[in-house]
């Protein structure tokens, strides 16, 4: 079958989705959470569409799943005004509760949300067109994120349970809360990398504004009760609607002491720039990137190929850890694009549900259009799509474009393409590639792939002042969650790995006395009768 033919055929009838992935009945959800109560909206609604079309007698239609609620900016402040209440300036029962009991409210969390597994993964594949292996992924690294992350807590909680003596003064040193704090997570990436954020808020005691991220909505409805039976009323609220609406009220309040933000630096920076008191805003931001992957002339050229292929195209290439630009030596370019082609031919384009399907639908409306823009632009001022059938499109889904030669005044040579759009640059002298990062408005990751010791290690000096991570012989990537996830410039503020959040989302605070017997005897006390759950030497196994 030729590629067209494939294409042609890669929406179904209804009658062919298998009874098991098919979504059901649409879910008109109207109800949100505040304040532990799940409050039913009578307003407006936003329908949801999947990505996915189906096959019609008249042509493609899009399928339907739901509708969520279009809250206003009113509706969206009883939310802050419940988390700043359940707050009550540190004083609430969530901030002061000892650590061992928030742990047991997340642990019962997570027992609750293991339970909607199913239910969850349905939606991921439906609502962001992402495949089945990798939304059964998502789902299970998300529950392991909260096990690393109650485990982290105990360590650190360990560490500080003893007292420190120095120059003669007694104290103890633990983490605290900052406050109450807005949660934002991305599409692509909309239960794991949101709870990378709002599980480590919680967990230090923390109240927090939850809003689902733009596309991926529905698939949190089923932790909405899990959400309200597991913690006290007020600590996790859960909203919905358009931000310019909802979240541009919350900031301009100025309640809010930490944004979880996942998305463009645009957005953040236009957020940031709407609270009145802004030196009291922690903020914990992911953002754009533009990763490169630069190719050496000497170099294992099958793993370059393999790591490039995958590293620019998991999910459709809508990672901000995607390779996004390629740079390949002039004398091995010719062999990595021949390579590169024969490797892409291998992904198969369908359904989310399919077997060993790699290409699947975009779920940005206009998306399509955007990317076909940018491949129009490259080939108008030189370039090529050099694999057969680079940049077709079939309703929502655009099949991969491999851009060569990419030259600077090209639009794909700058901009994040955030889809199956692969642009490649010849160069000839290291100093090439050095400009492009130095010269770059982003720093999140590169890659480097060769063999020479020299040109590796010239080029990680050049980088490491530049981006958060350098990858050696592999793509650019987010894990292993131990290790930081962090960028520089345009990309990020703060650092996101499983340790890292934890201190991210709190502060240390120290109580400190002269060591003498008679403070030493009032501590004692203290401790010995619990009077306190700040001071104390309890240990959390």
């Amino acid at each position: 079958m030729t590629l067209n033919n494939r294409l042609e055929a890669l929406f179904p009838s209804a009658d062919e989705i298998p009874a098991v992935f098919r979504p059901g009945p649409a879910i008109e959800q109207r109800d949100y959470l505040v304040n532990g109560e799940l409050r039913l909206w009578d307003g407006p609604l936003a329908p949801v569409r999947s990505p996915v079309c189906l096959k019609k007698e008249s042509g493609y239609e899009s399928v339907i799943l739901g509708s969520t609620p279009l809250l206003d900016a009113q509706t969206a402040m009883t939310a802050l005004d419940a988390a700043v209440q359940a707050y009550d300036r540190g004083q609430g029962a969530w901030p002061t509760m000892r650590v061992v009991e928030r742990i047991r409210h997340v642990e019962a969390f997570l027992k609750r949300m293991r339970q909607q597994r199913e239910a969850v993964v349905k939606l991921l594949m439906w609502e962001i067109g992402k495949n089945l292996k990798d939304s059964e992924k998502e789902f299970d690294r998300t529950c392991d994120y909260i096990v690393d992350t109650i485990n982290a807590l105990k360590e650190l909680d360990r560490r500080s349970s003893r007292f420190e003596l120095e120059q003669d003064t007694l104290g103890q040193i633990r983490r605290v809360p900052l406050g109450v704090t807005l949660c934002m997570g991305p599409y692509n990436y909309p239960l794991n990398e949101t709870f990378t954020t709002l599980i480590p808020a919680l967990i230090m005691g923390n109240t927090v504004v939850f809003k689902p991220a733009k596309f991926g909505v529905l698939l949190i409805r089923p932790l909405l009760e899990a959400f309200r039976d597991s913690f006290p009323a007020g600590v996790i609220n859960i909203i919905y609607g358009s931000g310019r609406e909802t979240v541009s009220a919350l900031m301009a309040s100025g309640k809010i002491d930490v944004f979880a933000f996942i998305g463009t630096n645009k957005a953040a920076s236009d957020l940031k720039k709407l609270h009145p008191k802004p030196h009291r805003l922690r903020a914990a931001l992911g953002l754009d990137a533009k990763n490169p992957g630069i190719v050496l002339p000497d170099v294992d050229l099958d793993n370059a190929v393999s790591e490039a292929v995958t590293g620019s195209l998991s999910f459709n290439g809508q990672r901000c850890t995607a390779l996004k630009i390629l740079f390949v030596h002039e004398n091995v370019v010719d062999a990595f694009l021949d390579k590169f082609q024969s490797k892409l031919a291998q992904l198969k384009p369908g359904m989310p549900w399919e077997a060993g399907v790699a290409l699947t639908p975009l779920p940005e409306p206009g998306k399509t259009d955007f990317l076909t823009g940018l491949v129009a632009d490259a080939v108008s001022k030189g370039a090529k799509v050099v694999n057969a059938g680079g940049g077709q499109v079939c309703e929502t889904f655009f099949y991969p474009a491999l851009l060569y030669p990419v030259t600077s005044d090209m639009r794909v040579y700058h901009e994040e393409q955030f889809g199956p759009v692969v642009p490649v640059v010849v160069y000839r002298d290291l100093e090439t590639v050095i400009n492009y990062v130095l010269e770059s408005d982003f720093g999140q990751q590169l890659s480097i792939f060769g063999n020479n010791s020299a040109q590796v290690g010239r080029l990680v000096d050049a980088f490491a002042n530049q981006v958060g991570r350098i990858n050696i012989n592999a793509q650019c990537q987010r894990g292993p969650d131990s290790f930081p996830f962090n960028g520089r410039k345009n990309s990020a503020e703060g650092t996101l790995s499983v340790d890292d959040a934890l201190r991210v989302f709190s502060i240390r605070t120290l109580v400190a006395t002269k060591f003498q017997e008679s403070n030493k005897e009032l501590v004692s006390d203290i401790i010995r009768h619990r009077e306190s759950s700040f001071l104390t030497t309890d240990y959390i196994f």
